[in-house]
């Protein structure tokens, strides 16, 4: 990411979308967008969280981890890594603790709530 363009991409952004031997698996120009997505999304994040906190008052653990979850669907236009990193510095921002933010449980999996029957409509 050497060119002329002003945005730095710090490394722990470069991480996602490097392979085991730290290459980009993406060109540099995808990078920087994406990474200004994810660094604007984290920002505007910080009101919201805060909004939790002293509105429904569950830990700031907690808010972090639906704010993941949340962003982990396929809707949310960010990959997992993404949602990952987007929390990481959503939590720095707010100087919270950041919790494991775990991915989700793969589509089919009974442990995954999201696939599993409304009540009343077990099979």
């Amino acid at each position: 990411m050497d060119d002329d363009n002003q945005i730095h991409v710090p490394p722990s952004f470069m991480a996602v979308y490097s392979d085991t031997r730290n290459r980009l698996t993406e060109k540099a120009a995808v990078v920087r967008t994406r990474y200004e997505l994810c660094e604007d999304l984290a920002g505007h994040l910080v009101e919201h969280a805060q909004t939790l906190y002293h509105v429904q008052a569950p830990s700031e653990a907690e808010i972090l981890r639906r704010i993941h979850a949340g962003l982990c669907t396929p809707e949310s236009g960010v990959s997992v890594a993404e949602a990952t990193w987007i929390v990481t510095r959503l939590a720095e921002m707010l100087n919270w603790p950041c919790p494991e933010l775990l991915p989700p449980p793969p589509a089919g999996d009974p442990g995954n709530p999201a696939e599993a029957p409304a009540p009343g409509q077990e099979q």
